[in-house]
């Protein structure tokens, strides 16, 4: 299914199940299908489960924009696919299917989204489930072993990346593979051929990085992040998930979640890494059931 558009981005989305909604937001490097295993068992635990390809990824490259024209979706500037224009797709997607106060989960880029979308438009939604990234690393992010993971953020931004890799399924496969390896946890055995053939299509591989390009990483968050008063911090209920091996976010960047919400919980899960909805997802719909 495909969205009404907004700012000219219109969404392809899945949409399965009946009762309290969830809307489900992914990461980079992944799509909508980060989502395979958690939407289903949301959709039996009774749920609406409402999952979007994010603007610039997947289904969503191209819905909207003359596919005769492929580079078109990278000439829109990169801010358009930043945290606030990622939320106002989603928003858009919430009222357009008229969900009543839905559960936003995230992680990674759909973490952000989510965040972004709670402090702006609290009353759209009853809670968040969240994992990293999170508020509160402040100039951590430049010690010596953040930056050795964190690197990718600058390479993201130089036009040299899509000369190497954009509209190249071997040097896509060989990027992708190498995050989704080195971001997951040790028990974990990615799949990722789905995503190579859709980050392989000429200019979407580069619309992806356009998150990082429009100042939207980590890096550049973290970097301008100043906690707020109290009375502007998030204050819908919010459920966060710090898993152990994620390389990028160590626990001890969990120390300050009440310095940005109001209502926050923190709960870490042993034995896994970065991509929360495929490594732990009977964890997150525990959360999500327990919120919704």
């Amino acid at each position: 299914m495909r969205s009404a558009a907004v700012d000219g981005f219109e969404l392809e989305y899945d949409r399965s199940g009946e009762g309290p909604a969830v809307v489900l937001l992914h990461g980079w490097p992944g799509d909508r299908t980060d989502y395979r295993v958690l939407a289903p068992l949301l959709a039996e635990r009774g749920f609406e489960v409402v999952v979007p390809d994010l603007r610039g990824f997947g289904g969503s490259f191209l819905a909207g924009i003359d596919p005769t024209v492929v580079e078109s979706p990278v000439a829109v500037d990169p801010t358009q696919y930043g945290a606030a224009g990622q939320a106002r797709s989603v928003i858009g997607l919430i009222e357009e299917l008229g969900l009543d106060r839905p559960v936003l989960a995230g992680y990674d880029v759909g973490s952000r989204v989510a965040q972004s979308i709670a402090r702006t438009n609290p009353e759209l939604i009853d809670g968040l489930v969240v994992a990293p990234p999170l508020p509160g690393i402040g100039k951590r992010v430049f010690s010596e072993q953040a930056q050795r993971e964190f690197w990718y953020q600058s390479f993201h931004r130089l036009p040299l990346i899509e000369e190497l890799i954009d509209g190249k399924p071997d040097a896509v496969r060989s990027y992708l593979n190498h995050f989704w390896q080195h971001w997951s946890g040790p028990d974990f055995v990615p799949a990722i051929e789905h995503l190579v053939a859709a980050y392989s299509v000429p200019g979407a591989f580069t619309a992806s990085l356009n998150w990082y390009r429009g100042g939207a990483g980590s890096i550049a968050v973290s970097a301008a992040e100043t906690a707020p008063a109290s009375y502007e911090r998030i204050n819908v209920p919010t459920v966060v998930l710090w898993p152990e091996f994620d390389p990028l976010f160590p626990r001890a960047w969990s120390d300050r979640l009440d310095d940005f919400f109001s209502d926050v919980r923190l709960r870490t899960v042993d034995g896994v890494g970065h991509y929360a909805p495929l490594e732990y997802p009977e964890i997150l719909a525990e959360e999500i059931a327990g919120l919704g």
